[in-house]
């Protein structure tokens, strides 16, 4: 089957199921381009909660999903690839998380989305890269636990000093294996472009960025900037906005290895499959999904 073909399939398979597609911005260019809704995780964390449809079919990593069940109990929720997970929220646990709060009792607990439905069940709030900075801000307590990314957590805790920030020894992957040498010739290659990188990077690449966003922030900056020259230090999928965005701009990315391998899993066909069978439905246990709801619940009325 063509991409024409599938593309029809996916479109009528839509409308008789009442669905809608949500793509993460790492997502392929194919399944961007299908979906109804693109965006970083607070954006389809908000739109999920808010769509009118029986069926969303989430087109990004598992705990994405599990943070649409969670919002919308009522609504089916598809992930088109079952093993498309996440390593950084894999390095945080239920059990683990209980017991750095029994060691901190003060603290309040913040966790990343980038977390399972289990973990969000025992914090306090969950954050955004886009929030995290004004969820942290919003809390009364001045000691925070910050579960599960320490390179996020460093970021958020330079910008409000009046915080302790206890940070969570996880990290994404494809963000944490920047070096700065790669980093430092790109600049040099590329004189008169602008930095932006994700917080997920290291505390050091940080500090050479020109600019420190989520994705949507990153191509907000982009395309607001009388700059024409960009190097890009988050998942190479953000590329497909930035250049339909801005044509007459040229982006850069900053390494070849700016890859997440579990959000390139899902394709057109993995999508098809998805709506033909209502497969991999995401399912959660109620007293977990009652107790994530809250800290999402919380995140969310933050404006």
């Amino acid at each position: 089957m063509d991409t024409k073909e599938l593309l029809k399939e996916i479109k009528e398979l839509k409308q008789i199921k009442n669905a809608v597609i949500v793509a993460h911005n790492y997502q392929i260019d194919d399944v961007q381009a299908v979906a109804d809704m693109v965006g970083d995780s607070l954006a389809l964390s908000r739109y999920c909660a808010t769509v009118d449809a029986d069926v969303i079919v989430f087109c990004g990593v598992h705990f994405m999903a599990e943070s649409a069940k969670i919002l919308s109990p009522e609504k089916t929720v598809l992930l088109p690839e079952a093993d498309a997970g996440c390593p950084m929220a894999d390095m945080a646990t239920a059990e683990a998380v209980r017991e750095k709060k029994k060691q901190h009792p003060e603290a309040v607990a913040v966790c990343y989305i980038n977390s399972s439905a289990e973990v969000k069940a025992e914090c306090d709030i969950c954050c955004t890269s886009s929030n995290a900075i004004d969820v942290v801000r919003s809390l009364k307590e001045k000691e925070v636990i910050f579960i599960p990314d320490m390179n996020l957590g460093s970021f958020v805790a330079k910008k409000l000093p009046e915080k302790k920030i206890i940070p969570w020894k996880g990290f994404c992957i494809t963000h944490h294996k920047i070096k700065a040498e790669e980093v430092k010739q790109m600049k040099a290659q590329h004189p008169d472009a602008l930095l932006l990188v994700h917080p997920e990077c290291s505390p050091e690449i940080v500090e050479m960025a020109d600019f420190t966003g989520s994705t949507k922030q990153i191509i907000d900056f982009a395309n607001n900037s009388t700059n024409s020259k960009f190097i890009i230090g988050t998942e190479m999928g953000v590329l497909y906005k930035l250049k339909n965005d801005n044509p007459n701009k040229t982006f850069y990315l900053m390494s070849q290895g700016l890859i997440c391998p579990n959000m390139k899993k899902t394709s057109l066909k993995s999508v098809l499959d998805a709506l033909k069978e209502m497969k991999h439905e995401i399912n959660l246990d109620e007293d977990i999904r009652t107790k994530a709801k809250k800290s999402l619940d919380r995140m969310l009325a933050i404006k």
